[in-house]
């Protein structure tokens, strides 16, 4: 059915667990796969475990995400299982679901799937949902595993 699955990933235990039906989707299909982990290109004014309280620099800010990157990255594909060999693709954008709309358009994919957090109570209504906003705007279809 597709060909080409974009799956964000954030390295949450629900990211973690919609990954296993993403590896049946795959096989099913014998799709690609590719894997989205968005961070925010503006570095916060002080990492939350920092004693000192030190700014830290652009250039820092990047390798720190693109280290962490990375090991999401590989945590995602041990999950995936040994049968699937999935692309990496690491967006920057200060909009998480922006990103991810952006990483579906640079993959190629002909579907984003992704889990959903599932706010709820006054948080699902004040903070909305990444999940909600990708499928307001995305132009391909969005599968949500819950």
């Amino acid at each position: 059915m597709f060909k080409h699955l974009l799956v964000p990933v954030d390295g949450s235990d629900v990211s973690k667990k919609a990954l296993k039906e993403v590896a049946k989707l795959a096989n099913a299909d014998k799709a690609a796969v590719t894997l989205a982990y968005v961070s925010d290109p503006l570095p916060p004014m002080v990492y939350s475990d920092s004693t000192m309280g030190y700014g830290v620099s652009q250039k820092d800010h990047q390798k720190v995400c693109a280290a962490y990157a990375e090991d999401v990255f590989k945590n995602a594909a041990k999950a995936l299982g040994p049968g699937i060999k999935a692309k990496s693709l690491h967006v920057s954008n200060t909009n998480l679901s922006a990103g991810i709309l952006d990483a579906a358009k640079k993959a190629k994919a002909d579907v984003i799937v992704m889990a959903s957090h599932k706010r709820t109570g006054i948080k699902g209504i004040l903070l909305g949902s990444e999940t909600h906003e990708v499928i307001v705007h995305a132009t391909l279809p969005v599968l949500v595993l819950g």
